[in-house]
């Protein structure tokens, strides 16, 4: 895919954009509150970080995925935790705090992590394509659009505190918006491609949702968390920054295709999130009875 303006300039600024509404919605009391409950954070971070990438790794393997399906898929699941994890936690009354603070800190360690994961992928899947990819580059450019903006809202909200407030939740809509945008690009441009794979990728993405969705309850029932935080972190591992990855995809390595993992998961992400939260509401009515 060529350089434009929308992949060069627009894609990663607006993506920018949505970071710095991350940053407002953050205090330095969502990360001090870490030191007093470090647990829950561990075994989350654990999850997103490894086991997340080694299950869409073996999902690739087992289902003989193609190298450009198989190498998007790796891309999804190195990227962090989306912002859209924090409304769903809001709305299914979990842990918004333990899902905040998880979002902001694999936002940063994917930093280091992404970059070395989709490297991997791609020598391991695509050995053509391996030596187009630059670490150095991908890591520089994770740090432009995902670490300095969400520095920046941080330090807005600590200043003008009211402002970050109202402003936030716009960052929220833009986020969503932006994403189905994206969608419908990728879909426009690798049309071809997408209704020869769909039956394929849907199902891929489909089960490294539900996956994700059930590691996150696993790793809380195996780490001996409550239920609460057992639900936080199926919707913050199920729930990925599937923006990140089509940008990675687009912009960073300028091969769209990778990025149709991405814009399927980023319609059906929802799906372990709605489950859970319908279990949860059925247990409470069950309970009250």
């Amino acid at each position: 895919m060529q350089a434009t303006i929308f992949t060069q300039f627009v894609l990663p600024g607006v993506l920018a954009l949505i970071m710095f509404g991350m940053g407002l919605s953050l205090s330095k009391v969502d990360f001090t509150r870490l030191m007093s409950t470090p647990k829950p954070v561990f075994v989350g971070l654990f999850g997103q970080l490894l086991v997340l990438p080694l299950f869409a790794f073996s999902i690739a393997l087992a289902f003989n995925a193609p190298p450009e399906i198989a190498i998007g898929l790796m891309i999804l699941a190195a990227c962090p935790g989306g912002t859209s994890s924090n409304l769903i936690s809001h709305i299914a009354k979990a842990n918004l705090a333990l899902s905040v603070s998880l979002t902001a800190l694999t936002t940063i360690v994917c930093v280091i992590t992404t970059p070395l994961v989709i490297k991997y992928s791609i020598g391991f899947f695509s050995v053509q394509q391996a030596n187009e990819f630059s670490l150095l580059n991908t890591s520089f450019g994770l740090l432009l659009i995902s670490i300095l903006p969400v520095i920046a809202g941080m330090l807005i909200r600590a200043r003008y505190s009211k402002f970050a407030r109202r402003a936030e939740p716009k960052f929220r809509v833009l986020s969503t918006v932006f994403m189905l945008l994206l969608i419908i690009i990728i879909s426009y441009q690798e049309q071809d491609m997408i209704i020869a794979a769909f039956p394929d990728v849907f199902l891929l993405a489909m089960g490294l949702n539900l996956g994700a969705t059930m590691i996150g309850l696993g790793m809380a029932n195996l780490g001996g968390l409550s239920g609460k935080d057992g639900v936080t972190l199926g919707i913050e591992i199920g729930t990925q920054n599937a923006s990140l990855a089509i940008l990675i995809a687009v912009s960073f390595i300028q091969q769209p295709a990778f990025a149709i993992a991405a814009g399927v998961y980023g319609v059906i992400m929802y799906l372990g999130a709605f489950i859970l939260i319908m279990l949860k509401q059925s247990s409470l009515t069950s309970t009250h009875h």
